[in-house]
């Protein structure tokens, strides 16, 4: 049997987290006592700089039942980061780690189909929601816009799924080798390879507390997928730029021509619809030519990506 790690990246969850343990409690047992997972099979938390009693939840969590481990980061570095520092810690651990939110609107049960898909050989199993029923109108419309507008700028992701996913510790051992500091682990991920499948579920409504990706968190969070994983805004500019440098050469001419017969007319319109499309097109053109120096920017200082401040699977070695 493999050792599996739960690993959950939190961030100011006190409201959730006694609710998520409970439900992982019942699901760990019954997949113990099945046989389809070690005893040795963890929990991990990992607190990502909260501000609430987060930790002070995991660390009684951690005291008062073997199943339950944690990570504290020094600070707060985001979730794909936190997500990647229980990743790089749980390897060390288990066989296979499966990622998930602490909200459970993941359907816990889904992890059945994980270790099914697992059974067969898969290194990677997606899960991934089967609708978008209980989204709002507005957030379904913008996630289909947003998935189909990464695949039209040639970026390989699974369609419905977030970070909810099982991995093995190869597939987590080949995941550090990337080495981006600009983390987008959805597009990340399926760049590794190896054997993977899906897995759908039933995603529900979060039970307590608060969503933290508010409207502005995604809309950046998207941008990151885009330019993390993709050069075609680039190019796209550059063949705007080459086509209005071909209609602004049959304007010359058109002009020069209209001059030549005596017909020109003199006005204000064009001249300041010209500058401000043109000035509007520049900075347009400079806005995303700096988000992607500023990644390389970013890149090029190396800086860690997280840094644990407590392990508590270290704390019980000692």
């Amino acid at each position: 049997m493999e050792i599996m790690y739960i690993v959950i990246p939190c961030y100011n969850e006190e409201e959730m987290l006694p609710i998520t343990a409970k439900a992982l409690i019942q699901k760990m047992d019954t997949l113990i006592a099945e046989q389809r997972i070690s005893p040795l099979s963890k929990v991990m938390f990992v607190d990502d700089g909260s501000k609430d009693k987060t930790w002070e939840l995991i660390e009684r969590f951690h005291r008062s039942c073997d199943l339950f481990t944690g990570v504290k980061l020094s600070r707060n570095k985001g979730h794909q980061n936190a997500l990647l520092a229980g990743l790089m810690t749980a390897k060390d651990y288990a066989d296979i780690i499966v990622s998930m939110d602490a909200d459970l609107q993941d359907d816990i049960n889904a992890i059945d189909g994980f270790l099914e898909k697992r059974a067969e050989g898969c290194e990677i199993v997606y899960g991934v929601r089967s609708s978008r029923e209980t989204d709002t109108g507005f957030k379904r419309w913008t996630a289909q816009t947003y998935y189909k507008t990464l695949e039209k700028m040639g970026v390989e992701i699974t369609y419905n799924h977030a970070d909810y996913r099982l991995m093995s510790r190869r597939a987590v051992e080949a995941l550090e080798d990337f080495r981006e500091v600009n983390l987008f682990l959805r597009g990340i991920v399926p760049m590794i390879g190896f054997k993977s499948d899906i897995v759908t579920y039933e995603r529900a409504a979060r039970q307590a507390g608060e969503s933290k990706y508010p409207l502005k968190k995604m809309i950046s969070f998207a941008v990151e997928g885009i330019t993390s994983l993709s050069i075609k805004p680039i190019r796209f500019i550059t063949g705007l730029g080459i086509t209005i440098f071909f209609v602004s050469l049959i304007m010359l001419l058109y002009f020069l021509i209209i001059h030549a017969l005596g017909r020109t007319v003199h006005g204000w319109t064009t001249t300041v619809v010209s500058v401000w499309a043109l000035g509007g097109l520049q900075l347009l053109a400079i806005g995303v030519i700096g988000e992607y120096i500023g990644k390389i920017y970013l890149e090029t200082k190396s800086r860690p990506k997280f840094i644990i401040d407590i392990n508590l699977e270290d704390d019980e070695k000692e």
